[in-house]
């Protein structure tokens, strides 16, 4: 069990080294989740950052920390893209190397803005498929050149950085908060900023949300102590960590007041949301925390509520996934094989009786067999409202159409769609 806990001296002085390189992001009333919920709705937009997260205040902090020795031995980082960034900004602003491994599957737009914080202070290794992959390269780095690494989350100086946003949303605060909701990956935002609100704002209930896919925290907090998850759903990128750090689960038990992991199609429900009512562009794990209102909407109502909407390092070539894991999530998609008679007449059929007037299909491949009665067709048919499914399915009961339903079915989905 660590020992360290951050003390509001050392987060005051964490305020002042970042003063300058981040800033004090605007802390607004959201007019339209506020009236959805009864509650009154603050966000905290660290997505206006000028990395676009909150992850430059741990980096610059930890880094600008670093004795002279340290820093001419070079930094070296692992990251999905936004600690990678804060990383990289921080090598620019103070002129020394960084080299920074990310996973293979990071959104191109997060490399390329590594790239532009960074200039040519940053080296990119692209290594791995998870955060985990590409951490295991960085410390094997570091032991064979004697890089100084830069840890995402479990280290006291990043933590203390990431703590300062906690000091900026109380001193922004128009009124007592009594909900706070925060994203949690490997737990640094959650350890400093829980901190932070445990000592100045002790009747707050700090709330942790983590992507369902992803929920290493819980599953230490269940085990009692930091767990290896042996899969994740890599979707909300910025917060999928197989296993949270030592230091940060210890702070996070005395700190989190309640636990809440949100399906992945549910973020982007968010994501859809908050860009067509506020216009307000986020990245998955910058969606959790808004997210999470919908599993607490009960306890919420009448209460002032603030949650850090944490990201915005969003590629736009990931919308359409991002629409149809929504509609998936919202029960608006329905994906079957359907076995249609090899006869003329037999889609026009389909068409006519068993779509309603308000269904669409988005998707259609069919396969003729010959010597078949029957041939394959991939059919998704998109509906209006999610009560629409159920007469369907009748229709298509009625109709005696073999079919068979592809969405709880996610390797054979998968493969198909």
């Amino acid at each position: 069990m660590s020992d360290y806990r951050p003390q509001l001296h050392d987060i005051q002085k964490a305020k002042q080294r970042i003063s300058g390189v981040v800033v004090n992001t605007p802390l607004t009333l959201n007019v339209p989740l506020s009236e959805r919920y009864g509650a009154n709705i603050w966000l905290k937009r660290e997505d206006m950052q000028i990395v676009r997260s909150y992850k430059i205040r741990g980096a610059y902090n930890k880094i600008a920390g670093l004795s002279p020795e340290e820093l001419a031995r070079g930094v070296v980082c692992a990251s999905a893209g936004n600690h990678a960034q804060g990383v990289a900004l921080a090598c620019s602003k103070l002129g020394i190397i960084g080299t920074i491994f990310m996973p293979k599957p990071t959104p191109n737009q997060k490399i390329h803005q590594v790239k532009m914080f960074g200039k040519d202070n940053v080296n990119i290794v692209l290594t791995g498929d998870t955060y985990d992959d590409s951490c295991a390269e960085a410390l094997a780095w570091c032991r064979e050149h004697d890089g100084t690494f830069i840890h995402p989350f479990n280290d006291p100086q990043i933590i203390e950085g990431q703590a300062t946003l906690g000091l900026d949303i109380l001193s922004e605060a128009c009124c007592d908060f009594h909900y706070i909701l925060l994203p949690i990956g490997g737990g640094g935002l959650m350890s400093g900023v829980g901190s932070v609100f445990k000592n100045l704002s002790p009747d707050t209930c700090v709330v942790g949300v983590e992507a369902a896919g992803a929920a290493s925290m819980r599953a230490a907090f269940d085990k009692g102590e930091p767990v290896a998850l042996p899969q994740i759903d890599n979707f909300a990128d910025g917060i999928a960590v197989r296993k949270v750090g030592d230091i940060t689960y210890d702070i996070c038990r005395e700190v989190v007041d309640k636990l809440v992991a949100v399906p992945e199609g549910q973020i982007c429900t968010t994501i859809l949301r908050l860009y067509n009512e506020s216009a307000i562009v986020v990245e998955p794990a910058g969606a959790v925390s808004v997210s999470a209102l919908e599993n607490i909407k009960d306890e919420i109502r009448g209460k002032n509520v603030v949650c850090v909407i944490s990201g915005s390092n969003n590629d736009i070539t990931r919308m359409e996934e991002i629409k149809e894991r929504s509609q998936l999530h919202e029960g608006l998609q329905h994906y079957f094989i359907v076995r249609f008679p090899q006869r003329a007449g037999a889609l026009r059929e389909f068409l006519e009786h068993v779509l309603g007037p308000d269904d669409d299909i988005t998707f259609f491949e069919y396969s003729k067999k010959n010597s078949r009665e029957r041939g394959p067709a991939v059919v998704g048919i998109e509906l209006q409202r999610a009560e629409d499914y159920a007469p369907l399915v009748k229709r298509m009961n009625e109709r005696n159409i073999v079919y068979e339903y592809l969405n709880d079915k996610p390797d054979l989905f998968q493969f198909l769609v």
